[in-house]
C-alpha cells in the first residue's frame, strides 16, 4: 500500500521531481533509489506568511509495490439513435452534461444550440473585437460550450453539497483536459484548451445518436394542459417532445422575454454587478507572495476579498491571474465586461470584477417590468455604458484612485480590453448607491490589500452578468417547473448555478430526474 503524507515545501520543492524525491525520502527514513514513483493527490498554495509554501497531499510507493498509472477513459456509453428524445435547449455545460447523462441512461438528446459550433464562434469573437460589431446569436456568452467556453474555463466551485464534483472533473479529463485539474486546489483548464474539449464532447454526442442542431434558436415552446409538448425555432421548424431541459444561460433575454409572455412563472432574482478592475500582474505577485518578483516557480497569483461595505457585499469575482478582458454584449448598444486567461496565464495584466450585491428593492424604479425588472435595471447600466463610451464597443473606464476621488482620468494607459477604452467618471455609469458603495469599497480593499488601491489600476465598467437576473421556479423533488410539466429549468439561466461546474452537475441531475420519471 502506497504511504500517503500531507507536506508543506518550498516552490522550488514541489516543483523538481527529484527535489522532492530527496525530501520525502527523509521524511519517510528511506533512500531516494526507494521510492519507484510519487502521486500528487492535492495541490494548494499558502500564500500567508512571507515564505510562501506549497501544501502537497502525496502517495508514495516504494520498490516492489504495485503501482498502475489510473488513466481516466471516457465512459462506455451505447448508441441511442433509436430511443426516446429529450430536448435541450443551450449547448454550455449544463446542457452538454446533461446530454452525455441523457445517453448513460439510454436516451437521446437533441440540443439545439442558438450560436456556432467553437470554431464558427472564433469569426465572431474577432468581429466584436475588432470591428464592434455584435451577433446576438454568436459571441461570448452565446455558441457551443456557453459563456466560458472563451471566457476562462474555470473550474473552481464551492458547490459540492449539490452534487459529484469529482465526476465531472474526470468527464473533463477523460476528453482531454489536464490531470492536474484533479489536483489543483483551483483548477483551470484554459480558453486556449476548452474549445477543443468541448468539440470533441459534442462529438461523442453525435456518435452515439444524440443530435446538436447549431444556428438554431428557440421562439416558442409548445404547452397544452400546462404540459409541453415540443418547441418551434427561428426557421419555422417544429421539434416534439414531452421533456425539454431549459439550460440557456444567464444571458437570454428573449427566453425571459418569451416565458413572460407566454405567463410560464418567472421571478426576479437579485445578482451583482459592479466594474472589472485590471492591475499589471506582477503588482498583485508582489502584494499576495510578498517579493519583488515571484520566480519560476510560483504560478502568477490570484486574489479573493471580499468586504462589508454600506450593508452590502462587495467581493471580487471571476479573477483571472494572467488575462485579459474581453467584451461579452450579446446585443448592439450595450457594452458588458468579462475575464479570461489562458491555461499558462501568462499575459502581463490580472484582471478580477469587483461587484456588488444588489437587492430586489434596488429594481423599484423598474417595477412596471415585473419579474424582468432585475433584467431592465441590468440593460439600462449596459446601455447607458455603451453610449457614454462612444456607441461603439469601446468601454468607460477610470483610474483606481480617481474613480474614488471622483477625479476624471486622463491619459488613460492601454488595457487588455482590445475594443478600447474612453475615459469616463464612472459615477455617470452605475446608480449613486452603488457608486457610493464602489468607492468606499476600493478605499477598504486598498486596507486590507496594500498596493491594490492605485492610479495602475484601470476600471473597466460595467462587469454585470455575473449569474441570471431571473430565477424559473422548479419544484425541488422533479427538478419540473412548478406550473408546467415535462419542463426543467437548469443551470445559469434558470438560477440553479453559477459557473461551469455547477452547471454542468446541475444539467446531470436534470437528466438523471427525466430518467428516474420515465422508468416509473
Amino acid at each position: 500500500m502506497p504511504r500517503e503524507l500531507l507536506l508543506q515545501v518550498s516552490p522550488e520543492i514541489a516543483s523538481n521531481e527529484n527535489l522532492l524525491k530527496d525530501y520525502l525520502s527523509k521524511q519517510i527514513k528511506v533512500s531516494p533509489n526507494e521510492i519507484q514513483h510519487i502521486s500528487i493527490l492535492k495541490r494548494s498554495i499558502d500564500a500567508r506568511q512571507k515564505a510562501v509554501k506549497f501544501n502537497l497531499k502525496v502517495a508514495i510507493y516504494l520498490v516492489g509495490e504495485p503501482f498502475q498509472e489510473n488513466k481516466i477513459l471516457i465512459p462506455d456509453y451505447k448508441n441511442v439513435s433509436n430511443a426516446q428524445e429529450i430536448i435541450i435547449v443551450g449547448a454550455g455545460p449544463a446542457g452538454l452534461f446533461a446530454a452525455l447523462q441523457l445517453i448513460e441512461l439510454g436516451l437521446k438528446p437533441i440540443i439545439i444550440e442558438r450560436g456556432k459550433d467553437v470554431k464558427g464562434r472564433r469569426r465572431d469573437l474577432k468581429a466584436i473585437n475588432v470591428d464592434h460589431i455584435v451577433d446576438e446569436d454568436s459571441n461570448y456568452c452565446f455558441g457551443e460550450g456557453g459563456a466560458g467556453t472563451y471566457s476562462d474555463g474555470k473550474l473552481y466551485t464551492r458547490s459540492k453539497k449539490r452534487g459529484d464534483v469529482t465526476r465531472i472533473l474526470e468527464l473533463f479529463v477523460a476528453f482531454g483536459a489536464s490531470h492536474d485539474i484533479l489536483v489543483d486546489a483551483h483548477p483551470h483548464i484554459g480558453t486556449n484548451k476548452l474549445p477543443q474539449i468541448i468539440q470533441d464532447i459534442r462529438e461523442k454526442i453525435i456518435e452515439m445518436g444524440g443530435k446538436v442542431l447549431f444556428e438554431t434558436r428557440l421562439t416558442d415552446i409548445i404547452v397544452k394542459n400546462n404540459e409541453v409538448q415540443g418547441i418551434v425555432t427561428k426557421n419555422g421548424d417544429t421539434i416534439l417532445a414531452n421533456k425539454i431541459i431549459l439550460a440557456t444561460g444567464h444571458s437570454a433575454r428573449d427566453i425571459f422575454e418569451l416565458l413572460d409572455k407566454k405567463q410560464i412563472f418567472i421571478e426576479a432574482k437579485a445578482f451583482a454587478l459592479g466594474v472589472r478592475a485590471e492591475h499589471p500582474q506582477s503588482l498583485i505577485d508582489s502584494i499576495q507572495y510578498s517579493c519583488d518578483y515571484r520566480g519560476e516557480h510560483l504560478p502568477p497569483s490570484p486574489y479573493s476579498i471580499v468586504k462589508q461595505v454600506g450593508g452590502r457585499g462587495m467581493y471580487s469575482f471571476c479573477m483571472c491571474p494572467g488575462g485579459v478582458i474581453a467584451p461579452c454584449a450579446t446585443s448592439p448598444g450595450e457594452v458588458v465586461t468579462n475575464g479570461w486567461s489562458p491555461s499558462k496565464r501568462d499575459q502581463a495584466t490580472a484582471n478580477s470584477g469587483i461587484v456588488i450585491e444588489l437587492k430586489l428593492e434596488d429594481f423599484k424604479p423598474f417595477a412596471k417590468f415585473g419579474a424582468l425588472a432585475g433584467m431592465e435595471f441590468q440593460k439600462s447600466i449596459e446601455q447607458k455604458a455603451w453610449y457614454l463610451a462612444g456607441a461603439t464597443q469601446k468601454v468607460p473606464a477610470q483610474k483606481m484612485v480617481d474613480f474614488t476621488q471622483n477625479k476624471v482620468s486622463y491619459n488613460i494607459p492601454k488595457t487588455s480590453y482590445v475594443p478600447g477604452t474612453t475615459s469616463v467618471e464612472m459615477g455617470q455609469v452605475f446608480p449613486g448607491f452603488l457608486t457610493q458603495i464602489l468607492r468606499e469599497g476600493f478605499v477598504e480593499f486598498g486596507k486590507s490589500m496594500r498596493g491594490f488601491l492605485t492610479n495602475e489600476a484601470i476600471l473597466h465598467a460595467p462587469e454585470s452578468r455575473t449569474s441570471s437576473p431571473v430565477r424559473i421556479p422548479r419544484d425541488s423533488e422533479t427538478l419540473e417547473h412548478v406550473h408546467i410539466k415535462g419542463l426543467y429549468p437548469c443551470g445559469e439561466g434558470a438560477g440553479y448555478a453559477g459557473g461551469i461546474i455547477s452547471a454542468a452537475i446541475d444539467g446531470e441531475k436534470c437528466a438523471l430526474k427525466i430518467g428516474e420519471i420515465l422508468k416509473r
